[in-house]
Order: C-alpha cells, then structure tokens, then sequence
C-alpha cells in the first residue's frame, strides 16, 4: 500500500495555498485560545492581563522547543516524501514522539524546581511572582501533549497532509473557551478558579485536540498507509538525525523567546499597564502572523520536497512565489490594524486610556509585521535545505543586536515602550539578510539529509 503513495508536490499557487491555508487555520485556533484566555483574564482585572504575558512568554519557551523539534522533523519527512521513501516516514515520526516525550519531562522538572526561583529574581512584586508560579505549575503539565500535537504537525505538514490539521484545531478552541468560561469563573458546577482556571483550561482543550486527531489518522487510514505505529522501537540513527536537524532550530527558538521574556521583564519594570499593552501587541504577532508562519512552514516543506525530486534549479522561484502570498496578506493586516486600531484593541475592554496609549504602539508593531512576512519565509526556506545551523548563527547575531538595543531603550533611557517595540524592526532585518543571501548563493544545493 505505501508504495502507491506519491506524495511529491508541485510548484503552483494551487499546492502553495493547498498547504498554506489548512495551516493556517491550525496555527490560528491556539492563537484564538491564547487570546480567549486573555479576554476571560482581562476581565478580572489589568493586573491579571498583564501577568498572562509574563507566565504566557514563559510557557511559550517551551513551546518552541518543540517547534524547533516539529521543524526539524517536517524537513526530514518532507525530503522523504519528496524522494518518494515513504517506508522511512512511520519510523521517522515514531523517533519524534520518543523524543518528544524526553523533552516534555525536562520542562516539567525545569519549570517545578528552577522556575520559581528565576521568578523571584526577576520580577519586583512578591504577590505577581507567586501567582505566576502557581500557574505555570499547573500549565506545563500540558507539554506532552502540546509536544506530541507539534510531532503530528510535522507528520501531516511533510505528507501534504494539512487540511487534517482543523479537526484537531477545532476540537482544541472548543474545548478551551468552554473550560476557560467555566474554570475562570465557576460555571456549570465547576469550582471558580480565577488566574489558575486558564491553566487547567489549556491543558484540557489540548489533550482534546490531540485525542481527536489521532482518532482522525486511524479512520482514514493515514497510519496504517505510513506505518506510523508499526515500529516503535529505539532507533538510534533516525534519532540522531532528527537531533542533528533540530538542535539548531531548538536552540535558535529557545533563545528568540528568551529574549521576549528577557523584554518583558524589562516592560514590567515600566508599570502594569505598559505591560497589559505590550500583551495585547504579542496577540497580534500571534494571531495576524498566523499567515506568515503558515507561509513559512509551507516554504520549509515545500524546499525540501522539491529537493528532494532534484528540482533545485526551481527552489529560488517557489520561495519568491511563497514570499509574495506571504507579503499580499501581512499588506491586508497592516492596512486593517491602522485603520480600525480602536476595534481590535476594545476587545480587552480596559478603557480609553488604554486604548490612546496603545495604537501607537500598534502602528509600529503592524509594520513589523510585513517585514517578518519575508524574513520568516528566507528563513524557513534555509530549514527546508538542510542548514539549519545557518538559522542558528543568524538568530545569535539577531538576539544579540536586539537584546542590546531593548536594554538600551528600556531600561538604560527609559523611554516609552513604542521605542522598545522598535527593536522588531531590528531583528527581523537582521534575519533576513544572511538567509537571503544563502539561498541566492547557491550553496545549499550541496547539502545532504
């Protein structure tokens, strides 16, 4: 049966967008969830908002380890795919889940024992430091299973396989704004939970969401046709090339999101609602950049399957192509964000002055937006040939310049947060110049996975 897959792609917006959209609808049903959290939390007050971007930036550190991981492991899958190996696809998924699981336990122990005293240090008030660890306690139980969800990402992204990735969406978001309403504030005969209802929430609408999707794969026969669960013994050389592919990508997010905390940290050392504000604005990079991430994980699977048919001479061509849906979109948000910037910022129902103190800030993080439009699709188009190294040196040079910078601002002048959002201008041009020039140079063509 897996040898009458064929599960090459081809170079057409049609396949772009036929890979591009379901993902988007996947990578937008989290960011719906996170601002639901957001919006039950916001109504218990500024503080409450402004302590979800602290515990919500911590989690999210973890989170990318296992993006990193899913990144690494859809390059492998797609250039298996696009080689037409489809027997290495089930082991290759298998590998990413044992993984997976080693990782999600690392976290959990971090989070318990070292977590806590990180808090301290770093933040100024003792009663935001212990409700935060009360909350992440409870909210990182949910890592195995958001890590395993990224592996299934990987596996239906790689196989072409994406429209499947809204069921468990779906499922997800109904799950969490269910239990967000009913934990947050005590309905349907559930206890009231408060700060920490949102935790439990997150947890239970993400073990739904996987729970579903692996239902969805038996029934339509996607596993028995990969072999996914047929071999779930150690295999020590798929593993380390899954670790090799990744541990670049893990480290390069790990340290991008770090560098966020590091940020808000600093954004909390201005006052409360300064950091309610800057809250609101990772919504937007979350929720509006859906698009540009679901573009550039098209581009990461879709390099490497080309690749992988020997068709390098097109790679250049389809990551323009990509590059121009990506834009087209980040263009729309833009326009809309600074038309209508009172609209998407009512939402979180903190009043006027909120409001004034925020659109400028808006202005300036809706125009990054485009920029990040491109870089991240160069960027995932270097993970698509197999250098994910390059991406590493690439981030290094970036957190550097922008760490320096938002401490500078910051902290150092103490100017208002519109400056330090400026810093995305920074690091997303910092991106962008050395993939570009990769790929134009032509030297990834001899790179091997």
């Amino acid at each position: 049966m897996a040898k009458e897959i064929n599960l090459q792609v081809n170079i057409s917006n049609r396949q772009i967008l036929g890979i591009a959209l379901p993902i988007t609808a996947a990578i937008i049903v989290p960011q719906i969830n996170f601002i639901t959290n957001n919006i039950f939390l916001g109504a218990l007050g500024q503080k409450e908002l402004a302590l979800a971007g602290i515990t919500g930036v911590y989690y999210l550190i973890f989170a990318v380890v296992g993006h990193g991981l899913n990144n690494g492991l859809q390059a492998l899958i797609s250039r298996r795919a696009g080689e037409n190996r489809i027997d290495d696809i089930g082991n290759l998924f298998s590998q990413g889940v044992r993984i997976a699981f080693v990782f999600s336990v690392v976290g959990i122990l971090l989070t318990w024992f070292i977590a806590p005293l990180l808090l301290h240090f770093a933040l100024h008030d003792a009663a935001s430091v212990k409700t935060c660890v009360s909350f992440l306690q409870v909210r990182i139980l949910g890592l195995p299973f958001l890590y395993v969800y990224q592996m299934r990402n990987a596996l239906l992204v790689g196989t072409n396989q994406s429209r499947y990735l809204i069921i468990g969406t779906a499922t997800e978001a109904v799950m969490n704004i269910f239990f967000d309403y009913a934990l947050i504030y005590g309905h349907f005969g559930l206890p009231k939970l408060g700060f920490e209802g949102a935790a439990y929430a997150s947890i239970m609408a993400e073990f739904a969401g996987l729970a579903v999707i692996f239902i969805v794969i038996r029934v339509n026969g996607l596993a028995r046709k990969l072999n996914l669960f047929k071999n779930w013994a150690y295999d020590a050389v798929n593993t380390k090339h899954i670790l090799l592919q990744s541990y670049p990508l893990i480290l390069q997010h790990t340290i991008s999101i770090i560098s966020w905390e590091f940020f808000y940290i600093l954004i909390e050392h201005h006052g409360q609602r300064d950091l309610a504000i800057s809250n609101t604005m990772r919504n937007i990079f979350g929720f509006f950049g859906c698009f540009t991430w679901a573009f550039a994980a098209t581009a990461n699977t879709m390099v490497s399957n080309v690749i992988g048919q020997n068709l390098q001479h097109r790679v250049i061509g389809l990551i323009y192509r990509i590059m121009a849906w990506s834009l087209g979109f980040a263009l729309l948000v833009c326009i809309f964000l600074n038309i209508f910037p009172h609209l998407f910022l009512s939402i979180y129902g903190q009043g006027e002055d909120f409001i004034a103190a925020a659109i400028p800030v808006l202005r300036i993080v809706s125009s990054a937006l485009v920029l990040m439009s491109v870089s991240v699709v160069w960027m995932n188009a270097v993970t698509g040939t197999g250098n994910s190294k390059m991406n590493l040196y690439s981030e290094i040079a970036a957190i550097s310049l922008y760490c320096f910078y938002v401490y500078f601002v910051l902290e150092y002048l103490q100017l208002p947060i519109t400056w330090g959002w400026a810093s995305e201008w920074i690091y997303w041009t910092t991106i962008l110049v050395p993939s570009f020039w990769y790929l134009q140079s032509g030297r990834w063509k001899l790179k091997r996975i």
